[in-house]
């Protein structure tokens, strides 16, 4: 594997594009750390500190997770990446359901880019949303940290509010743009790549804060378990069902066409790291909601029990809402009756299956089988961080598990097979052995 890396920086062209991702990975860093305009620094630091494993600091896991810790250190870079994984996830459900976006979508490239578009300007207006939503919550800091009643900005009058605001959504905008130049100009997917760096980045920190509250044999454990853990991920990830496809020769003019065997992939994981992203966003909205009524009944009930990751009622909800979510996003992205009409059109056929709806109804089935263990895999990598939680009261530190392990090996296997193709075009040995 390394001297296939060291083939990749021999290649003028692949060395160069690999050196833009890393000169555009460490401009992401450094605007990560940068706090924004008006931002009291020093009170922020205690303030962090002192909220380690606060609850509320819980409700902003998510977002936190995908800026790298930028969110809750106020910096430009505050939002990341969120906003526009927020904006895309929207478009692709309205696609189903709207008839413009779904005949866009038909149209290839120009089709796409409209989608695009329409996805930038959305990952704005979200970023205005969030911007404010959160500046508002810093300018009550216990809000934002349990127990914290020093200022965190240096005056909360209007305009400095505005210069803030406007900052973190120009941020979300450097972000976007960024993402797109390592698409264009790097290797990769320049979205997934900054979601990658922004989640690797809070790894030694995590790693250490283990190392430093729970003894050295602990800090061994956690490595040896997350080796395993994250060979176990690589393995489900690559698994897939193929189901074999024939093509028909049909003559075109004087040429024959046709004849070919292929196959139809369908992954064990077919929905990705998309359902955990529902399942906890829609898990914090009502502890979020509960802390502006926290005199009602039902707000002392969801704070006792939707807040704490050990209570067994939060974990038999957050497996249930993951397994509800995989269902639904496998269903609105893998269309059956489409896959069949197409291969009909083209003149292929599953051997042994008539074309047409017995085609559908199989490849249904099929779908509908495989999508259970794919559900079930990501409830237990998501259930990871809260069973360590129980057994090493590590939570808040354990790096590997939930949404950070699937996106992590997502990610790294899809650039790792970008450059080993790059690799198998100059004829050089690749990482895939």
């Amino acid at each position: 594997m390394l001297g296939a890396f060291a083939n990749a920086f021999k290649t003028p062209d692949l060395r160069r594009k690999i050196l833009f991702v890393l000169f555009i990975v460490v401009i992401f860093r450094i605007g990560s750390v940068v706090p924004a305009p008006g931002v009291n620094v020093q009170s922020l630091d205690v303030c962090l500190r002192q909220s380690q494993t606060g609850a509320n600091a819980n409700l902003y896991n998510l977002i936190n997770l995908f800026s790298g810790g930028a969110l809750l250190q106020l910096a430009i870079f505050a939002l990341g990446i969120m906003p526009y994984i927020t904006a895309s996830i929207i478009l692709q459900l309205l696609t189903v359901v709207i008839p413009r976006l779904e005949s866009l979508k038909k149209e290839g490239q120009a089709g796409q880019g409209k989608i695009t578009q329409y996805t930038r300007f959305l990952t704005v207006g979200l970023a205005i949303l969030q911007a404010t939503a959160f500046v508002a919550l810093a300018r009550t800091p216990g809000r934002l940290f349990q127990g914290c009643d020093l200022p965190l900005l240096h005056s909360d009058k209007v305009f400095p509010v505005v210069v803030m605001v406007l900052t973190m959504t120009a941020g979300t905008g450097v972000v976007m743009w960024l993402g797109e130049l390592i698409t264009d100009r790097g290797v990769g997917n320049g979205m997934s790549i900054l979601i990658f760096t922004q989640i690797v980045a809070t790894f030694p920190t995590q790693l250490w804060a283990i190392r430093k509250d729970r003894g050295v044999g602990t800090f061994l454990v956690v490595i040896a378990i997350g080796l395993v853990i994250v060979a176990a991920v690589i393995f489900i990830e690559q698994a897939q069902r193929r189901i074999p496809v024939q093509y028909a020769k049909r003559m075109v003019g004087r040429k024959m066409f046709g004849g070919t065997s292929t196959y139809i992939p369908l992954k064990v994981n077919q929905a990705g790291v998309i359902p955990v992203i529902f399942a906890s966003s829609l898990m914090y909205l009502p502890v979020l909601v509960s802390q502006f009524r926290q005199e009602e009944k039902w707000a002392q009930w969801i704070q006792a029990n939707l807040v704490r990751g050990d209570h067994w009622i939060y974990m038999v909800t957050y497996v249930a809402l993951i397994i509800f979510f995989t269902y639904f996003y496998v269903s609105i992205t893998f269309n059956p009756k489409e896959v069949a009409d197409n291969m009909k059109k083209y003149g292929g056929f599953i051997p042994g299956i008539r074309a047409g709806r017995p085609t559908e109804e199989y490849l249904s089935y099929v779908l509908s089988r495989i999508t259970l263990p794919g559900a079930i895999y990501l409830a237990i990598v998501s259930m990871i961080p809260l069973i360590a939680l129980v057994l090493l009261n590590a939570s808040q530190n354990f790096p590997f598990g939930g949404t950070s392990i699937l996106i992590m090996v997502g990610v790294g296997l899809d650039t790792v097979k970008q450059i080993e193709s790059q690799l198998q075009q100059r004829n050089y040995e690749g990482f895939l052995r």
